[in-house]
């Protein structure tokens, strides 16, 4: 075995149905009493619920959170969370509103309860993104991790289920590269492997069966696992190129995530075979990419760039975007088979 080093994340986990009923209770015993809820605009309503539970808790609604963390929302709910004097914050929704959460936390330090509706596992991670001028600059600070992350599968049964494919082959993605990072570890490459199992199993279930209360869970926690992954290593260069396509392009996140995932594992698949074996062995399939974009394909996710926005005008300079500050990756980054991967996800070609 190989030497490694392991850090565990600091995180209070409330995993099953119904769990939200104990949300008062995870606040008090944060010792705060001034929440501010986030929200999409779209999940407003959701965030009223959230108000109605925490009672007099609750100082307000910020509703405004949208993808990629623009830096000019960001600003504006940290002057809502002073103002309203807020002591914590509680992101109910998927990977936007914990983002905004996350932003706020940085400058301000305010803890953070994560209500996940969605698969993105952002809630497990220390990650944190926020775009300014075009471009989205992550980092990690620990001062963004979520103190307590409630996970109620009931709350996913509104997830429609086109996104709820996407959602989940984006917390694949965490896990994936997770198993060729170069900081990775054997514990991690458990979760890895049985995250991507447990969500391989649950997306196609769901799509059969969308109101079905096992699949759900079964598919947050996946998303529990890949997400803790993605907090404990660092990853590559399929989370780069869909930081480049996300925060220059304005791509659809868990989309872009599901397009990219396949071409990216091909891309490496030479450089990290025992991580392409755990993929496999998750998911079934002639090779890890291939059943990655089957799993998509098969059951109804979009599969091509230029589905989701993407101009072909646009290819070389995501490429030229791509190839700059590059992550640690198995394979180098080459331009040209960097140019053809991007060309082939544009046209949603199957990974040979």
């Amino acid at each position: 075995m190989n030497p490694f080093v392991y850090t565990a994340q600091p995180a209070r986990v409330v995993f099953g149905a119904g769990s939200l009923s104990r949300l008062a209770q995870e606040i008090d015993a944060l010792g705060c009493k001034r929440a501010l809820v986030l929200s999409t605009p779209e999940q407003r309503a959701s965030a009223e619920m959230v108000v109605g539970l925490l009672g007099s808790r609750a100082v307000g609604v910020f509703d405004r959170a949208v993808m990629h963390v623009p830096i000019e929302t960001a600003r504006e709910a940290r002057e809502v969370a002073k103002r309203l004097g807020a002591d914590c914050a509680v992101a109910i929704g998927g990977g936007s509103t914990t983002g905004l959460g996350k932003a706020i936390a940085l400058d301000s330090g305010l803890p953070i309860l994560a209500i996940p509706t969605t698969y993105a596992g952002s809630e497990m991670t220390p990650i944190y993104g926020i775009t300014e001028a075009g471009l989205k600059k992550t980092g990690r600070d620990v001062r963004v991790l979520p103190r307590t992350v409630i996970y109620d599968p009931e709350l996913t049964l509104s997830l429609p289920v086109g996104l709820s494919v996407t959602s989940g082959i984006n917390a694949i993605a965490h896990a994936a590269e997770g198993l060729y990072a170069v900081d990775g570890n054997p514990i991690m490459d458990l979760m890895a492997e049985e995250g991507i199992a447990a969500l391989g199993r649950a997306l196609p279930a769901i799509v059969k069966t969308p109101g079905e209360m096992g699949a759900r869970a079964d598919a947050l926690y996946g998303a529990w696992l890949c997400g803790t992954v993605l907090g404990h290593v660092g990853m590559a260069l399929h989370h780069k190129l869909c930081h480049t396509l996300g925060g220059s392009f304005n791509l659809p996140h868990a989309e872009t995530h599901t397009i990219v995932l396949p071409h990216a594992l091909a891309y490496n698949s030479q450089h990290a075979p025992q991580a392409m074996v755990r993929i496999r062995r998750a998911l079934g399939g002639g090779s890890a990419a291939q059943a990655v974009y089957d799993l998509a394909k098969n059951n109804g996710a979009p599969v091509a760039l230029k589905d989701i926005g993407m101009k072909a005008a646009d290819l070389d300079k995501a490429c030229e975007i791509a190839l700059q500050n590059q992550y640690p990756n198995p394979r180098p980054l080459e331009r040209a088979a960097l140019r053809q991967l991007f060309q082939d996800a544009f046209e949603g070609v199957r990974p040979a």
